[in-house]
């Protein structure tokens, strides 16, 4: 999908690698070409401070001196889930249960990548709500930063409160 804009050219492609700790990474065009720089900077004003490796996106580019890179993020979708069961987390919960829970403002207290967990506050709420990287990633992030705003989808699990799904803090506005 391509589409034309004043600035620049909207080009839909697949998260090729992004790291955090660099500031950077590259998306593979689906019409193919170079791969095209997507800065943190890019991506924290559409609201999320990382992205997850195989995500789908549509960014609009603008070619430079350097090279293609991205001026705007204008969707992002998780990569494809593996197929099989969901976590295990979540497989004594009744489907229903997990639909109908409500997207929830909250704030990253902290969260490792290397230990594969972290736990948020929701807002007004003085409990823990745990993350889990698989549920990160399923959700088309790959890191997490202390304080950072999020939109979360909570359910009580075997261990307590826990997130099945962690959106942009933008989601719950538009929701």
């Amino acid at each position: 999908m391509e589409q034309e804009t004043e600035d620049g050219r909207v080009i839909a492609g697949k998260v090729k690698w992004f790291d955090p700790v660099k500031g950077f990474g590259f998306v593979l065009a689906d019409e193919g070409g170079p791969d095209i720089l997507l800065h943190a900077n890019v991506l924290r004003n559409f609201g999320q401070s990382s992205v997850a490796d195989g995500a789908r996106v549509e960014i609009e580019v603008q070619r430079t001196d350097r090279g293609v890179q991205a001026v705007q993020v204008v969707s992002i979708e998780p990569p494809e889930a593996p197929e099989g069961a969901p976590l295990a987390d979540f497989e004594h919960l009744d489907p229903e249960v997990m639909e109908q829970a409500e997207l929830e403002p909250a704030r990253v207290k902290w969260f490792d990548k290397a230990k594969g967990f972290g736990f948020a506050n929701v807002f007004g709420k003085s409990d823990d709500v745990f993350i889990h990287i698989e549920v990160l990633r399923r959700s088309g992030l790959a890191d997490l930063q202390p304080g950072e705003a999020l939109a979360i989808r909570v359910v009580d699990g075997r261990r307590g409160r826990m997130a099945m799904e962690v959106n942009a803090w933008e989601a719950a506005l538009t929701r």
